[in-house]
């Protein structure tokens, strides 16, 4: 009998030639991280349940037969014991997910279909090698349980690439870029008359330091790194330079760089774009969209694998896939062995989910070839939650000697001031960024000032809003003689490419505050003492639910400091920090999920979520290009790329905001085939200025 895998209109693809392709390849994957013979074994065993009579007629005759062919694989793991009991999640949930220990124990309960007939063609490969070095882990569990994840996505990844390339008879557009040694001959190009200036008493000759630095560590060990930069110090080439030479010297896969802010993601990838080739360089965040059609594209098809050699990604997506339990998250998390990490704003990782972040950390520098990069204005950040062992090499030269010459501005604290007085003094400034807590806030505060040259930015606005907005600005910055205002939430604080004369920062953490800093003065051509940064708060205003504590911490520390931006004033405001919040900052017991060979997958991929998802999507078609969206969804369905599009025109609100609208009939629901996806139907609640009308809301104020 001749058992099929795949049938696609006269062509079959005999089940041995699946399993080795799929084989094969997983264990490329897997030699990423030293294990191969994991790999191809994985694959070889995945389908071994399509050997049964059942799933052959089922596929032979095509019927809507519901035929189990995951149990089988791990029924035979779990028979043979010892290291083959590890590839039990994996090949039981390669189509449905990584579950939890009690939903793998009533699959061994499961009446399955005979699999025997695999006897004939598969040998069941050996593995000989440790899954890690357990006495390098101070949680073995945590670590199986990510070794497991890792297998995982080596198998899905496989499957699916094997299986798409038998079903499009080997036409897939699909291309993985440029080597590494061709990209760094490329930023070496680009940078070549940098490298000539020694000119330690000018902005550009310091940022070459930097970077001429950060090019010969590149060849030290795989390890941890901080790049600990002022702002305006070059950082982002800097650590692009570092990365490549560092990728070269060690025959790294892939360089990816995780960000906190969608800005700052759009602004790196165009520089990394320019510098290495369009085709070589992967964003990948909720608000890229590679293609207006469902035909499989290159990037499009790089973004579900992360197959480019330069990816740059946010916090959310990054940890989110690593502790992921669905295959289309943790497909492509195999790519992040044997690659670069750089962290940029390293401090922003949220502090509920901080232990669970670095365990995951050191595991990939630790078994998984991984080099990372903590790049940040604000180090030590997260040193004390690192094992106490762990040593890292810092990038910056004369770290205390460069903070000395970038510093641009003077920090002037107001204390509370009222409402009015925040007003009055904007009104006699010419070029001045003004960041607050809330959204709310920031639409008041816009209201009173509202008039030429004066704008306003939040996350009341969809994406495309803010960038039409945002370019605005820049435009009218162009001209020096006219005035600009700019009210804003917290998105403008950090990669933002705007340079204001004075700078308002409602308190907040300490890091916050230099963040919103590096806005002022930002090319140093102004005298510091010109450029001032106002650190107020307003009297009466409420505190911003989960920011309480940082607020308070930066209130002392203005007693304690004269100027915060200290470097000593940063490592004491972090001790305070981490301190006071010491039992929170693993929040959901995370890494209490591995234990005792129990481990709980999809109950950690529910509760890890860097953002927590206490809002609505609201959907404002304003635009004709979004009404005519909004038209193919209600017709045509919702497809991926028409959702990838539909993110540039979506605006997310909290759910005591969305009771309100949704009460008065000014959202209603999209469509019942989408889950929490509402649209705006009153158009006079969005305005050009504004975005989203937040005044009908009652005793709640909004942030970012």
């Amino acid at each position: 009998m001749e058992y099929i895998a795949h049938i696609e209109e006269e062509r079959k693809q005999r089940l041995i030639d699946h399993l080795d392709g799929t084989a094969k390849l997983a264990g490329k994957f897997a030699e990423s991280f030293g294990k191969y013979e994991w790999g191809y074994c994985i694959g070889m065993l995945h389908d071994l349940g399509k050997y049964s009579k059942e799933f052959q007629h089922k596929i032979q005759f095509n019927t809507n037969d519901r035929v189990d062919h995951s149990t089988a694989g791990m029924r035979l793991c779990n028979e043979k014991g010892g290291y083959y009991s590890i590839l039990q999640y994996a090949i039981a949930g390669h189509h449905s997910g990584l579950m939890d220990y009690y939903k793998l124990e009533e699959r061994y309960r499961k009446s399955i279909c005979d699999y025997q007939a695999y006897r004939q063609e598969v040998e069941i490969p050996q593995i000989k090698s440790d899954p890690f070095e357990s006495c390098k882990t101070q949680n073995p569990h945590f670590s199986m349980g990510i070794f497991m994840r890792m297998l995982y996505s080596c198998l899905v990844d496989a499957d699916f690439l094997e299986t798409e390339s038998f079903m499009k008879n080997n036409h897939v557009e699909r291309t993985s870029g440029e080597e590494m040694a061709s990209l760094l001959a490329r930023l070496e190009r680009h940078i070549g008359s940098w490298l000539e200036n020694d000119d330690l008493n000018s902005i550009n000759g310091r940022r070459t330091e930097i970077l001429k630095a950060c090019l010969i560590a590149g060849e030290n060990d795989r390890g941890l790194f901080h790049l600990t930069v002022p702002t305006g110090g070059g950082k982002t080439i800097a650590s692009l330079a570092f990365a490549l030479k560092h990728a070269v010297r060690h025959q790294m896969e892939h360089i990816i760089y995780v960000i906190p802010y969608t800005s700052i993601i759009e602004q790196n990838a165009q520089v990394f774009r320019e510098i290495l080739g369009q085709d070589n360089v992967l964003e990948n965040h909720c608000n890229v969209d590679y293609g207006d059609s469902e035909e499989l594209k290159p990037m499009q098809l790089a973004s579900e694998n992360w197959d480019k050699p330069v990816i740059v990604t946010t916090n959310v997506q990054f940890f989110e896939s690593l502790f992921a339990s669905r295959s289309s998250k943790c497909r492509k998390i195999h790519n992040i062995a044997n690659s670069v990490v750089i962290f940029d704003e390293a401090q922003m990782l949220p502090l509920e989910y901080l232990k669970p972040c670095i365990a995951m950390m050191e595991n990939l520098m630790d078994f998984y070839r991984t080099s990372i990069v903590l790049c940040t204005a604000t180090q030590p950040a997260l040193d004390s939650i690192f094992d106490q062992h762990r040593r890292y090499i810092e990038l910056c030269p004369n770290i205390n000697e460069q903070f000395k010459f970038f510093k641009r501005v003077i920090y002037e604290n107001l204390g509370i001031i009222e409402f009015d007085t925040l007003i009055e003094r904007l009104k006699t400034e010419k070029r001045a960024l003004c960041i607050v807590n809330t959204k709310k806030c920031a639409q008041q505060l816009y209201e009173q000032l509202s008039g030429d040259g004066v704008y306003h930015l939040s996350t009341s606005m969809y994406p495309k809003h803010r960038k039409k907005i945002l370019a605005q600005i820049k435009e009218r910055m162009s001209d020096k003689s006219k005035s600009c205002v700019l009210i804003s939430t917290s998105l403008v604080e950090a990669g933002v490419d705007l340079d204001f004369n004075s700078v308002y920062r409602q308190v907040a953490g300490v890091d916050s505050v230099i963040q919103a800093a590096g806005r002022c003065n930002r090319e140093g051509i102004e005298k510091k003492e010109n450029s001032k940064v106002y650190i107020f708060d307003i009297n009466g205003m409420k505190t911003v639910p989960g920011q309480s504590l940082q607020s308070s911490i930066t209130k002392g520390l203005l007693q304690d400091y004269h100027d915060i931006s200290n470097l000593e004033c940063i490592t004491e405001y972090f001790k305070r920090l981490y301190h006071f919040r010491e039992n929170d900052l693993d929040k959901k017991n995370i890494i209490g999920e591995f234990k005792d060979w129990k481990y709980n997958f999809e109950t950690v991929s529910e509760k890890f979520h860097l953002i927590e998802e206490n809002t609505r999507i609201v959907f404002i078609p304003i635009e004709q290009e979004a009404k005519d969206l909004l038209f193919e969804i209600k017709n045509q369905g919702y497809g991926k790329a028409r959702m990838r599009k539909a993110s540039q025109y979506c605006v997310q609100i909290y759910n005591q905001l969305f009771d309100t609208l949704y009460g008065a009939g000014i959202i209603k629901e999209i469509t019942s085939d989408i889950e929490n996806f509402y649209e705006l139907v009153d158009e006079e609640m969005y305005t050009d200025d504004k975005g989203l009308n937040l005044s009908v809301e009652s005793g709640m104020d909004l942030y970012l």
